[in-house]
């Protein structure tokens, strides 16, 4: 899969049944739409194989999927804890000021007074808003680690330069 880009979408966790089903943890907005991105990639002894979605429905308030070619639980219990990927070729293009997560980690964080406050690795779901959690320099002026900056676009967050990997906050870096 060299040529393509995957990205975790979901994860595959505990057998349903006898009949090959599996329980499915989607990481999409929209649980539902894990379905809209296709194909889907398995992650097995840590390569991307392909495979294809044979049904899915609700049961109780969880998803729950039947792939093709797994049709008993023993061959379901193989793929528990899979994660599920897609080549970053199916999603759409956003409007702007709208990113994906994926395409903000590595971003570097920089406030308005050109303090360089670290490297987003990951990004946390709240609620309210979405937060940038950004490992700080390990030779942090502040005696910071990590840093939890609210990505509030406009408010905190000024400018994403996808280019050059750059993410422009209204932050103190003290904080």
């Amino acid at each position: 899969m060299s040529e393509q880009k995957i990205e975790v979408v979901g994860k595959l966790g505990a057998t349903y049944g006898i009949r090959g089903w599996l329980r499915l943890y989607s990481s999409t907005e929209e649980t539902e739409s894990i379905f809209d991105y296709q194909p889907w990639f398995l992650k097995i002894k840590g390569q991307w194989q392909p495979i294809e979605l044979e049904s899915w429905r609700y049961h109780s308030n969880d998803l729950i999927v039947k792939l093709k070619g797994t049709d008993d639980r023993e061959s379901a219990q193989l793929l528990t804890n899979a994660e599920i990927g897609v080549d970053l070729s199916v999603f759409p293009e956003l409007e702007e000021g709208n990113y994906y997560w994926h395409d903000l980690i590595g971003c570097q964080v920089v406030n308005l007074e050109g303090y360089t406050m670290g490297v987003v690795t990951e990004l946390m779901e709240t609620g309210s808003n979405d937060v940038l959690v950004v490992r700080a320099n390990s030779k942090d002026a502040f005696g910071k680690q990590e840093r939890l900056i609210p990505f509030l676009y406009e408010q905190v967050v000024k400018r994403v330069d996808l280019a050059t990997k750059t993410i422009m906050v209204d932050w103190d870096a003290g904080f």
